[in-house]
């Protein structure tokens, strides 16, 4: 069970859910402005990022924008208190599993929150002797080689 962090008109949080929906994984929505995220919820979130509150923390957000300290200079109650009362400083969507958290949306990142046994399924039944390798596995691997060409040039 995936519990996925949104908001109205967030394109990344319809392709996320969306994906989760192609993906037959089961999800509760919580909308961050119409849900009062609670302080252990918020510090269950915080506890999973592994780089702290920049995992989550928007700094292009007005409410960030408006702090007169910075997020490090704030307390753990302070930094509840605040996205209690600024929802929209929270980067969207969170996705959240029990072993996986997904910040965003990401192609690659998301599978995060495949089950690792299915996930393994997948990598490897995607080869050329899969019927659809045509028409999926085939557009990943050019979907990738662009990527690795353009990084390789800077």
């Amino acid at each position: 069970m995936v519990i996925i962090y949104t908001s109205p008109g967030c394109a990344s949080c319809r392709k996320a859910k969306q994906w989760l929906k192609d993906n037959n994984i089961e999800f509760v929505e919580k909308n961050i402005f119409t849900s009062l995220l609670n302080e252990k919820e918020i510090k269950y979130i915080l506890s999973r990022c592994e780089n702290g509150t920049e995992d989550i923390i928007s700094v292009r957000s007005k409410a960030f924008q408006s702090l007169k300290k910075g997020i490090d200079d704030l307390s753990t109650k302070e930094l509840v208190e605040l996205i209690q009362k600024n929802p929209s400083i929270l980067k969207r969507p969170i996705m959240l599993s029990k072993k996986s958290l997904v910040v965003g949306y990401d192609d690659d990142e998301i599978t995060m929150m495949m089950p690792s046994d299915l996930r393994k399924v997948c990598e490897e039944t995607c080869n050329d002797s899969c019927p659809n390798y045509e028409v999926c596995g085939k557009l990943r691997v050019e979907e990738v080689q662009p990527t690795m060409n353009v990084n390789l040039q800077q």
